[in-house]
Formats: structure tokens, sequence, C-alpha cells
């Protein structure tokens, strides 16, 4: 385990003490169900996580968003991922991130509505990424429409959707992959499927060349054409892990149990990796809802020889 790993479980651990107190004063809006747990497990040297989490914008069976920040922090950190995509994320909720965030994850994004700060209005589909271990090396955004350069609708969408993505070289050995982020529309179909058809594009013009996770929530199953498109030209980890402990991502916030089988949610990535891990979080936090969705992350493992250790770099 590298001493950077060593640090961030560390720091996580200190989180979690000082988060946990502050759990205690939420409601308890598990209530009583009695759904599978998924303990954290050591990750395996060299792989990459990959986590996605749609957090919800507003309440969780009427439970407020203020009352959850605290609970998907600390979702967030019990899972470290190397990358996020994160989903919903309104300005409450990147106000509340930054900051919490901020000493471990640089990010990128825009709001969707108008294509400014996403700390000051509508949602945004965020990448968080380890900054000391990770170098940005390009980001950039795309409306999912017929008009990608500017805040716009898709056929028949109930809102606005937008793509967000980053390019990230670790810092020690050089390599380098994109993170597409993205939260296809829950109502039209037409919408999902010209999403998928937009994104794969995007991916293909632009980084054929380089290795690529598309974390996601897409809002439909394995049997759409949405997800036939994805799967064109990228894998399911879910499907393809070797270690696999999975569940439903969408509970609504009432017992998982009758939505075991509900799949909206997945980490998507290109032929460059192995999935060595999947897991779907149904841990929670002290027994609450972090959010609708339960949040969902990979283990990757490049295919490619993993280039000498280079100096560094500090900035």
């Amino acid at each position: 385990m590298t001493t950077l790993k060593r640090f961030m479980i560390s720091f996580m651990a200190f989180v979690s003490l000082f988060t946990a107190n502050n759990a205690k004063r939420y409601a308890d809006y598990c209530g009583d169900y009695d759904f599978p747990r998924i303990a954290a497990e050591e990750q395996q040297e060299n792989t990459l996580r990959i986590m996605s989490f749609n957090i919800r914008s507003s309440d969780v069976n009427g439970t407020p968003l203020s009352k959850r920040i605290g609970v998907g922090v600390r979702q967030i950190l019990e899972v470290m991922p190397d990358s996020v995509g994160i989903q919903e994320a309104t300005a409450q909720w990147m106000n509340n991130l930054i900051p919490e965030l901020s000493l471990l994850y640089g990010w990128v994004g825009i709001d969707r509505d108008k294509g400014g700060d996403p700390r000051v209005g509508g949602e945004s589909c965020p990448v968080f990424y380890l900054k000391a271990k990770f170098k940005l090396l390009d980001s950039g955004n795309f409306w999912i429409s017929d008009t990608p350069a500017e805040p716009s609708f898709g056929p028949g969408a109930a809102c606005r959707r937008i793509c967000t993505w980053a390019k990230l070289k670790n810092r020690s050995t050089g390599e380098i992959y994109v993170h597409v982020n993205s939260h296809f529309d829950h109502i039209s179909e037409e919408a999902r499927v010209q999403g998928g058809q937009i994104v794969s594009r995007f991916i293909e013009e632009h980084f054929s060349d380089v290795p690529v996770v598309f974390p996601a929530d897409m809002n439909t199953d394995q049997r759409s054409e949405t997800y036939a498109t994805m799967t064109q030209s990228l894998i399911d980890a879910r499907l393809t892990a070797v270690d696999c402990v999975t569940y439903g991502t969408f509970h609504g916030g009432q017992d998982p149990n009758l939505r075991a089988d509900r799949y909206l949610d997945y980490v998507l990535c290109s032929a460059d990796f192995d999935a060595a891990a999947y897991r779907t979080v149904t841990k929670g936090v002290d027994g609450r809802f972090s959010s609708d969705h339960f949040p969902i992350y990979a283990d990757l493992i490049s295919k490619a020889e993993t280039d000498q250790p280079i100096q560094e770099e500090t900035t």
C-alpha cells in the first residue's frame, strides 16, 4: 500500500469519527429495512478506483438534502475513489462537497442550466479526482442535445442534460485516463437514446487513443437501446469484474429489496481496462441512506504495461 493511500485512509478515519457525531442528529430515514451490507475491502495494488454517485437533488422519502450532506460526504471518503462522477449536484451540494473534500480532491464541472459556476445555481455532473495523485490535463463540458455547445434540451427531455469530462495523468506513473460523467434524462427515451449516441460519438472522436471510464446514471436498464449503444465501445465493469458483489442501484428511499434488480447506474470503461472488483455500496452510513440511489464503484486494472516511475510532479 502506498504512502499516499495510507495517509488518505488515516484522514478518512478521522473524518468518519467527526461526521459520525453529526450523523447521530439525523432522522433515521432508513427505517427498519434489512438490506445487504457490503463491507469495504482492501483495494488491490495498481488498480484505479472509479465511483458513480447520484446524490439526489432534493429529499429522500421526506428527508431533506440538508440532513444527508454529512452522510454523502462520509460515504465518498469511505470508498476513497481515485475519481468520482456525481449526478444531481445542486448548488447546495457543491457548496458543501467542495470544502468537505477539498483537502484531497480537485474538481471540474459547470451547471447545466446556464453553463456557469455550479456553486451558484443549477444541477451539475462534476468529476472529483485525487489531486495529489493526478494532474488535471484538460476538461470540458457539452450538452446532450442538437446544440451541444450551449445550454439546451434534448428531444422530449424534462431537463437540460450535460456531460462533463476530465483528462487525468497519474503523477507517479505517467498513465493517463479520461473520466466522462453524465446523467441521462429520466422521462424521454428519445433523449436517452440521443444521449448514448452523442456521448459514445464524442468519446470515439476525441479519446479513441486514451483509456476512458464512464460512470454514470443512464436512467435505463440493460435491455434498452441506450445501454446497447454505450456498450458497443465500452465494457460494463459489473458484468466483467472478477470479484463482484452487486445489487440494484435505485431504491427510491424505500425497501431496497423491492428493487434488488433495478439497475440505472453503471461503471463503463474502455477495453484498456480489466475489472478487478465491482461493488454496489449498500452499506449506508449509520444505517441511513445517503441518496435514493446506491453508489457504485469498480477497481480497474490497466492492460498497458506500466511505465517506469517518473519524478513525482508537484504542480
